[in-house]
């Protein structure tokens, strides 16, 4: 298997509740050193026949539907997390159009949203990783991001923790909700009024970063990936589902 960074919570946990169940069947994630690469790259060794398992955290792109014959199946619904460090002054809200705006070089101070005169320095993530594609279809409406100055980083590996290491007191990023809500060096801002934190607006589909998680698959498969998708869906998977801070299907 390889694919999302963001899920390596989920999948760990499914990984080791299948070899649990199948012990004569291990499983990797990430190729080659069982580190994953992202969604991209996810798929790009699903597509070249490295690997059975994509785990992604976006839709695919339509010329990734016409290289081959792969099905999608969702197993848990997530969302992003804007973040800005613990020490950042600003503590207010941003609008979906405002997050645009600073993604886009458009707003470059703090001050223009109502904050303290700092210069925002943006950490995107890598163009490797499924969210930085859910960012750009959903915030950005499929439009570019500002390119790279002094105060706009893009990561070149799908990481974590070194971009919310980064943010400091006037840096903004994007996590998954699960990744970023235990941690204690960082704030999740508010989109829209709402905070994907509250599980009721997740539940009801109202906050706009919400997604789907899925397991890419060819449409002939071995049984031992049938078996894991089984587990994926099952009670047992829905509640690693759950304890990973995901949430299940309904």
């Amino acid at each position: 298997m390889d694919g999302s960074v963001t899920m390596v919570k989920l999948i760990k946990l499914i990984e080791n509740a299948y070899e649990q169940k199948y012990p004569n069947t291990p499983i990797t994630y990430g190729v080659p050193e069982g580190r994953p690469n992202g969604s991209n790259q996810g798929i790009k060794n699903l597509l070249e026949n490295r690997v059975q398992i994509a785990a992604i955290s976006r839709t695919l792109r339509p010329e990734e539907n016409s290289q081959a014959n792969i099905k999608l199946i969702p197993i848990a619904q997530d969302a992003l997390a804007v973040v800005v460090g613990i020490n950042n002054p600003y503590k207010g809200s941003l609008t979906l159009d405002q997050l645009k705006d600073i993604y886009q070089g458009k707003i470059v101070n703090w001050s223009e949203v109502g904050g303290d005169d700092l210069p925002i320095k943006v950490i995107n993530r890598s163009t490797k990783s499924g969210s930085y594609n859910f960012f750009q279809d959903v915030v950005l409406l499929g439009e570019s991001f500002a390119p790279d100055s002094s105060n706009f980083i893009t990561f070149q590996r799908d990481v974590t923790t070194p971009i919310l290491r980064e943010l400091k007191n006037n840096g903004i990023s994007y996590t998954t909700v699960a990744q970023a809500k235990n941690q204690t060096t960082v704030r999740i801002v508010p989109i829209n009024g709402m905070s994907p934190v509250d599980k009721t607006t997740l539940n009801n589909d109202n906050y706009p970063l919400s997604r789907s998680v899925f397991l890419a698959v060819p449409n002939q498969t071995s049984l031992a990936v049938k078996k894991f998708l089984e587990l994926a869906l099952s009670t047992k998977g829905q509640q690693l589902v759950k304890q990973a801070d995901f949430i299940p299907l309904e």
